[in-house]
């Protein structure tokens, strides 16, 4: 990581309290399991160590104190109506990228691979396994479930499902999360949970740690979308195999870029079930995050304890609502229902000496290239040669004037969707929406402080002026209904930017648990909320 990028560290009461933001994911392979035979099929996980896809931890960090997030500009959507926090249904149109291949000599084309490895919708999960661990209960799709914790320090535990989208053409699971095939998109649920408890300062056996996320304290279940919705492997990180993370076309769900999607969600008896309906070729896929299915949680085993063992679980949803006071506790963003991009990552580089290692030779593009510095991480052959390290320079593909603009000849079309419905048959529009970004938690203390000061929307380079480009939202209409678009403005479609940028509003001081007793007010996001929906689904004009 770039040194710049220090870790937003304090110290208070022999305690270090870090703060940095969620990651992405290559994989670690696990030659021995505990508690299996020597016949049974070699362990898979996700590395949230090092992590380029996992849900978004405050207080980690790396072993150097430097920051190892990414960048996640939000949209979230508010409403009060009982079922609004746990059954929704959104349209998507998937975007295409430009008939031009991009190359490090030509730095104005651009892929969606390169914009971002992924984009998701989320939601808040029980998981009485994960952070604070305080309480052995979480009643699931309940607003009893909401505590203000600078009151009470026994939130329930939490944990954060994110739908991934991955887009196609470049390299391919499982290396790395990238793309299932080079000319179409997969997906995948994910439940990332945190095993911590802040309160006694413990966390996660290590040998258990390094066995389910490559030593870090936050894992993850994952479950590709498969066309009869049973799971390829084992989705929980104790039993995860290669096969849990290999695309398989005779099972799961392929998209084509342009395709119309519609994504709905809604709770079961036996956990949280997604289905991805493609209306353009009919297809339809779908997960539930069962204890049938291989969810499960990872035992809450701290050291001197070597345990690592899988319950298995069925997910639920955690609110019944949702608002500004439905969040995981832990997560740096402080949300329920929302759709994020994850952007900030990949970065052209002229010499990989193999796949996985660090640059060697030029990042940058066009006429901006310079040396590779600390951040050109995870490199690949593939062409075009890059790496997906957290772009903490801000001077990767993500921060230039690459993003969709109606320049469909050398930028991706950009990702359209709409609003979500609630209520039985979807029928009811969501109340308020909110923009949040999580720059804060990606800058230096030196520059941002706890409180906010110093701290920018759009974040500063090595060089400490603001990154080329910051993508924002839009919202337009394709024929009678308004849709959302991420990225720049498009002529013909754009009607309402709310200020590009600076839609992102003011600093978020988020509240988390210190040791002990107590809680700490910590600057990790901008919000603003709208008191209004702008784009109502099923209603094309701006409300």
């Amino acid at each position: 990581m770039k040194l710049r990028l220090r870790s937003r560290l304090v110290f208070i009461s022999s305690m270090v309290l870090l703060v940095t933001a969620l990651l992405v994911i290559p994989l670690t392979y696990t030659l021995t399991r505990p508690k299996h035979t020597a016949a049974a099929p070699a362990h898979l996980a996700l590395d949230c160590s090092k992590a380029k896809l996992c849900a978004d931890p405050t207080q980690k960090y790396d072993e150097d104190h430097a920051y190892i997030g990414h960048d996640e500009p939000s949209l979230l959507f508010y409403s009060n109506v009982p079922g609004s926090g746990n059954q929704m249904q959104y349209q998507l149109v998937l975007p295409k990228d430009p008939p031009v291949r991009p190359t490090q000599a030509d730095g104005n084309v651009s892929a969606n691979f390169q914009l971002h490895p992924t984009f998701w919708f989320g939601m808040a999960m029980c998981d009485t396994q994960s952070y604070p661990l305080q309480v052995s209960t979480c009643a699931p799709d309940s607003d009893s479930n909401i505590v203000d914790v600078t009151k009470n320090p026994n939130h329930p535990g939490g944990a954060f499902m994110e739908m991934q989208f991955y887009p196609p053409g470049w390299v391919q699971w499982p290396n790395i999360p990238g793309s299932c095939d080079p000319t179409q998109w997969c997906a995948a649920l994910n439940i990332d949970s945190l095993s911590e408890d802040p309160v006694n300062n413990t966390v996660l056996n290590r040998p258990c740690s390094n066995f389910v996320s490559g030593g870090s304290d936050e894992y993850v279940n994952f479950a590709f979308i498969t066309l009869n919705g049973r799971p390829q492997g084992p989705a929980n990180p104790v039993d995860s195999t290669l096969a849990s993370f290999t695309p398989d076309h005779a099972r799961d769900l392929f998209m084509n870029s342009g395709d119309l999607i519609s994504v709905s969600f809604r709770d079961t008896a036996h956990g949280l079930h997604v289905e991805i309906n493609d209306k353009t070729t009919h297809q339809v896929g779908s997960m539930t995050a069962s204890a049938e299915n291989g969810f499960g949680q990872v035992k809450y085993a701290p050291a001197p304890s070597t345990e690592c063992t899988n319950i298995p679980y069925d997910f639920h949803p955690m609110y019944s609502t949702s608002s500004e006071k439905t969040d995981v506790p832990w997560t740096a963003h402080g949300y329920n229902v929302a759709f994020s991009d994850e952007i900030g990552h990949f970065d052209y580089c002229s010499d990989v000496p193999a796949d996985g290692d660090s640059c060697a030779g030029l990042e940058g593009s066009g006429n901006d290239l310079e040396p590779a510095d600390d951040d050109d991480n995870f490199c690949f052959q593939q062409a075009p040669a890059g790496c997906v390290d957290t772009n903490a320079g801000f001077d990767g593909v993500s921060y230039q004037k690459v993003w969709p603009d109606g320049d469909t000849q050398h930028h991706p079309t950009p990702i359209l969707f709409t609003s979500p419905l609630t209520g039985n048959g979807f029928h009811v529009n969501y109340s308020r929406v909110a923009f949040e970004a999580d720059t804060p938690a990606l800058e230096p203390l030196a520059q941002c402080a706890l409180d906010g000061t110093g701290c920018t929307i759009v974040p500063l380079t090595d060089e400490g002026v603001e990154a080329t480009f910051y993508p924002f939202y839009s919202i337009g209409n394709l024929g009678n209904q308004c849709y959302w678009a991420f990225g720049n403005d498009i002529p013909g479609f754009s009607r309402n930017d709310f200020g590009k940028d600076n839609q992102y509003g003011t600093i978020l001081l988020r509240n988390f648990q210190l040791p002990g007793s107590g809680f700490i007010p910590v600057a990790e996001d901008y919000r603003q909320v709208l008191a209004h929906n702008p784009c109502r689904a099923g209603q094309g004009g701006q409300q």
